[in-house]
């Protein structure tokens, strides 16, 4: 996902605290009062950015599975503008220079662990409380979801031509696995670097998509 360079507005603000807080102690456990003290406004000052708690477990959850989406779409329409053709079916592992599958293989997983390693609370919130949601809410996130996987599965193809396509969703969906332990690996202090927690992911999802292209 592309990196920030403004400052957070007050809505994005709320939505950070509150998915902290509700990642900390459960959806029921927090209250408006208290997101709004983390963000210094009073709880009813609240209201007039969001109708409730509702809204923004929604908002929050429609909107990373959004944007792991819009992020995914945009780095493979830049390898597309590199490439002139995309790497496409038949362009084969690196065509086209930088851009080959294998590097877009590797810039899906880079954004992948940028997510997992900035937006851990939003990994915890996803899995505990995703039930909450209204059902046409919920029904999104699943089909943001699903056409994410879809377009790993789609490169993962191009990189290992001979993995057919249940084996290469399964494949996908156990690396979003992986690349998703991160709220279990300690308190973001106790890791050993940044650079080298990500180093490591990465090595992990291109091994574990190595292991099925052998198996």
């Amino acid at each position: 996902m592309a990196t920030r360079t403004d400052a957070p507005t007050r809505r994005e603000q709320i939505l950070k605290e509150a998915a902290r807080l509700f990642a900390e102690r459960g959806f029921h456990g927090v209250g408006v009062d208290e997101i709004g003290a983390a963000v210094g406004i009073s709880g009813p000052g609240l209201y007039r950015h969001f109708a409730g708690k509702d809204a923004m477990l929604a908002e929050l959850l429609v909107g990373i599975s959004d944007s792991l989406l819009t992020g995914a779409k945009r780095r493979l329409a830049e390898a597309e503008r590199v490439t002139g053709s995309g790497a496409g079916p038949g362009a084969g592992p690196g065509a086209g220079g930088a851009a080959g599958p294998e590097a877009v293989l590797d810039s899906l997983i880079e954004g992948h662990i940028d997510f997992a390693l900035d937006d851990r609370p939003l990994i915890t919130l996803h899995d505990r409380e995703l039930d909450r949601l209204r059902d046409a809410d919920r029904k999104m996130v699943r089909q943001l979801q699903r056409q994410y996987v879809e377009l790993w599965v789609g490169v993962l193809r191009e990189v290992y031509p001979a993995v057919a396509e249940p084996a290469a969703r399964s494949a996908v969906h156990s690396v979003f696995g992986l690349l998703n332990s991160t709220p279990h690996l300690g308190r973001p202090g106790s890791l050993p670097g940044r650079a080298v927690t990500a180093s490591l992911l990465h090595r992990m999802a291109r091994g574990a998509f190595a292991a099925v292209a052998a198996g």
